[in-house]
């Protein structure tokens, strides 16, 4: 005999009781008043469901995916690193919610999130960005689990409805060396307030958001080195990616210009009267540098300026790995300085990379093998008819 499933459930979830209800492959949620009278609400829920009352289920459903996201994304933003936050709100905003953010939480299903990775991959999404939107609802969507909005998770395992097929994987977009100088001095040009912060991005592989965290006391001009130890999203203060510090070496071009940078903002504050900031990388106005008014403002500028191709910024981090490989560094000493978790993240990145023209080394696979003289007599002989 099948059994029927009833599931009622009082439960106190983000400042408020509420009475869950799963019923039949149907489900509820209602936010009540104070502890007792939602312990009192599900025990008469429990008591019409048993005697078979389904009117609960006539209209409302529960709340909708749009709100039940935003109430999740608000109520777990001070638990959560600032660009992980930022990562969720991106994707809700643009690709999740405009898709089903009108459908109730509750009858969420497989098809549902098969059809939301359709429409991201209509859009032009890269296989990346459409991993990154599925973990997004598959996150909001286990929470959801755990209020009992939904028996399972409708969004897990989804990789297969998210493989490239044929797609090419995307390439990393170096600078030359050469272009690398044009760059910087363009921006000496144009923004020279900004041309020690493309020069260190160059010069350490640093993020941006590290970049923009920067503070004179990470910078050790003895040791020619900077101590990467935060990171800034947002304009809020964080740690860095994997949550580790690393030392970073300094070239001699890069250590000049930083001090020229520190004797200037330490002679501007003085004739200000004011204490000098302890940022490294400023807006001209003296204020935190925005990370996206510097893409947009001044960086493409710049590329186009210069007549450089149009990469991202990202690249500049890509483009001090790959000059690094090509004189010779290990790849070791590039996870070391660009702080990768491990030197396997490393070598999927950049392996590539590594020179590998050593033609001497197939040439000799060509090269015929040497005649062994005692083997040839050896062959000769016992080709030799006995009876001859």
């Amino acid at each position: 005999m099948h059994t029927q499933r009833m599931g009622v459930t009082a439960k106190y979830h983000k400042g408020a009781w509420w009475v869950f209800i799963n019923h039949r492959g149907q489900r509820k949620a209602k936010k009540v008043g104070d502890r007792p009278t939602a312990f009192e609400v599900a025990r008469k829920i429990r008591q019409r469901l048993t005697e078979g009352d389904l009117g609960l289920f006539s209209s409302d459903t529960g709340p909708t995916l749009s709100i039940y996201a935003t109430d999740w994304l608000t109520g777990g933003e001070a638990a959560r690193k600032a660009s992980t936050h930022r990562f969720y709100h991106f994707n809700l905003r643009l690709h999740v919610l405009p898709t089903l953010g009108d459908k109730p939480v509750s009858r969420i299903t497989r098809a549902d999130c098969r059809d939301l990775m359709v429409a991201c991959r209509k859009k032009g999404l890269k296989p990346a960005s459409m991993r990154g939107v599925n973990r997004t609802l598959s996150v909001v969507l286990s929470q959801a689990v755990e209020d009992t909005l939904l028996p399972a998770n409708p969004a897990f395992r989804m990789g297969k409805y998210l493989r490239t097929g044929d797609e090419l994987p995307p390439e990393i977009q170096p600078l030359t060396q050469g272009q690398t100088h044009a760059l910087v001095e363009q921006a000496e040009k144009s923004f020279p307030e900004y041309a020690p912060l493309f020069l260190c991005a160059l010069r350490t592989g640093m993020r941006l958001g590290e970049l923009l965290a920067l503070e004179w006391g990470d910078i050790d001009f003895g040791e020619r080195c900077i101590h990467v130890r935060r990171n800034r999203v947002a304009g809020r203060l964080t740690s860095t990616k994997n949550k580790q510090r690393r030392r970073v070496d300094m070239s001699l071009m890069l250590t000049d210009a930083l001090k020229r940078l520190r004797t200037a903002r330490k002679r501007a504050a003085l004739k200000a009267g004011q204490p000098a900031s302890s940022s490294v990388f400023l807006t001209p106005q003296g204020q935190s540098v925005d990370g996206d008014n510097l893409r947009s403002r001044v960086f493409y500028r710049v590329l186009e300026q210069a007549e450089l191709p149009k990469i991202r910024l990202h690249d500049l981090r890509h483009t001090y790995a790959s000059l690094l490989i090509q004189q010779g560094e290990s790849l070791a000493y590039v996870q070391q300085q660009l702080g990768h978790s491990s030197i396997q993240v490393t070598v999927d990145v950049y392996g590539h990379l590594i020179p590998g023209a050593n033609r001497a080394a197939v040439d000799r696979l060509d090269a015929q093998p040497t005649r062994n003289p005692d083997a040839t007599s050896v062959a000769a002989v016992g080709s030799v008819n006995p009876r001859k």
